[in-house]
């Protein structure tokens, strides 16, 4: 669904004008051919050319893998069938300091970006939120708001920044955020009017088995000793896979797949090039409790399917990748050792991801610390050392130059943190 009311740019008095029959149509035209729309719509005048898009990877995904701590010891002896192994070894991390390596999966995506200084990590990121619930952290990453304090469920942190852009001269009439959603999500839901389409749509992995095959399997064992027992299997495979898809379908909150991402990315990346500058997409599957591989396996092909989708969407959005920076969060990592299933359970700090054309990148940014058996935190997980408001808060000081007011605003009882990533 698509909701269809034109952003409300409010004045000083917080009026703002309705959206006209032309821009309803104009929003309905983007559903059905963005880019025929692109052509009509490259002329409208930009005084403000800043395009932000934050990325949701709704599961919890496993940083570990994806920024590998390569100089720790401790990493391979905990993780002795999921670890991605030193750079220069089969299947090992591409190297990116002394300390960390970079998933092999996007050797062909984020690598080239990165080696032109267009991507920086920022590793022990995340919130203070303690639950390790998909929705509670999800809810607190995209409300914004001071943990433990009581939140408002109407107001998301991106509207809260698009609220605080959208009464400044330089940008009241050239504001233009959209969800790239189904539904509005909560980190833009607010004061300020936000409409919402969504471009691509949710899949589902299929079977290592199919029903097909699995019919043939069990007729070979038909009229044997081991018929009840292979059809008693087929039946807890089915039982455990509906399972676990319905915990990962709720974990994704019904967010886009990987799979077919990079051809999303490419429309989302045609519409931000003329008509939006402010944009939400989230990407779910991330939930890899069992079986989620290393330098290949069922995390591995979720990494090389969005970091496709990624250097599409820098790829589509030509000139303009140069005034864009999109931020990749997930609202936990996970757990540094690896379970009895092969996978990781659910933990606290993660990896934030920033790309961008014009970002101070090719770096490993904000605060670290060596990883060991005595720092992990709870004797488990990531410390959180990079709080995410802080972060976002300090990159858009220096994206938007908001005022330490207006900053306060967006992020309540947070000081901004200037890792100087833009």
């Amino acid at each position: 669904m698509t909701h269809f009311s034109a952003p409300r740019r409010p004045g000083p008095s917080g009026a703002g004008p309705t959206p006209t029959r032309r821009q309803c149509l104009q929003a309905l035209a983007a559903l059905a051919a963005p880019g025929v729309l692109q052509a009509s719509l490259a002329a409208t005048p930009q005084a403000v050319d800043a395009r932000f898009l934050l990325v949701f990877l709704r599961g919890g995904y496993d940083c570990a893998s994806l920024l590998v701590p390569t100089s720790s010891s401790y990493y391979y002896e905990t993780r002795p069938n999921i670890a991605i192994a030193k750079p220069g070894d089969a299947g090992g991390a591409l190297p990116l300091t002394a300390d960390w390596g970079l998933h092999p999966a996007l050797a062909g995506s984020l690598m080239p970006l990165y080696e032109k200084k267009q991507v920086a990590f920022v590793p022990f990121s995340g919130t203070e939120d303690l639950t390790r619930s998909h929705f509670d952290t999800q809810d607190s990453i995209e409300l914004g708001q001071p943990v433990g304090g009581r939140r408002d469920y109407r107001s998301g942190f991106l509207n809260r920044l698009a609220t605080e852009l959208g009464v400044q001269p330089r940008w009241h009439d050239h504001l233009s955020p959209m969800a790239f959603t189904d539904t509005l999500p909560l980190v833009l839901r607010g004061g300020y009017d936000v409409p919402n389409t969504a471009l691509g749509a949710a899949g589902a992995a299929k079977p290592g088995i199919d029903d097909r095959q699995a019919g043939l399997i069990a007729s070979m064992y038909g009229g044997t000793p081991l018929a009840a027992a292979v059809a008693e299997g087929f039946q807890t495979r089915d039982e455990v896979a509906r399972t676990m898809q319905g915990e990962m379908d709720a974990a994704s909150r019904n967010a886009l797949s990987t799979k077919g991402f990079e051809g999303t990315a490419r429309r989302m990346a045609r519409l931000m090039q003329s008509r939006y500058n402010l944009g939400f997409v989230d990407v779910g599957g991330w939930d890899t409790h069992v079986g989620q591989g290393n330098a290949t396996g069922a995390l591995a092909n979720r990494f090389e399917e969005l970091g496709r989708g990624l250097a599409a969407f820098a790829d589509e959005m030509g000139p303009a990748w140069n005034r864009t920076t999109v931020v990749a969060i997930s609202e936990f990592g996970r757990t540094f050792r690896e379970n009895g299933n092969r996978g990781t359970d659910h933990g606290h700090g993660s990896v934030m991801w920033v790309l961008g054309g014009g970002i101070a990148g090719g770096r490993i940014a904000g605060e670290q610390q060596a990883l060991t058996a005595t720092t992990l935190f709870q004797n488990r997980d990531y410390p959180v050392l990079n709080d995410y408001r802080a972060v976002l808060g300090g990159l858009f000081a220096r994206t938007y130059g908001l005022s330490p007011a207006a900053l306060a605003r967006v992020f309540p009882q947070t000081r901004p943190k200037d890792l100087k990533l833009v």
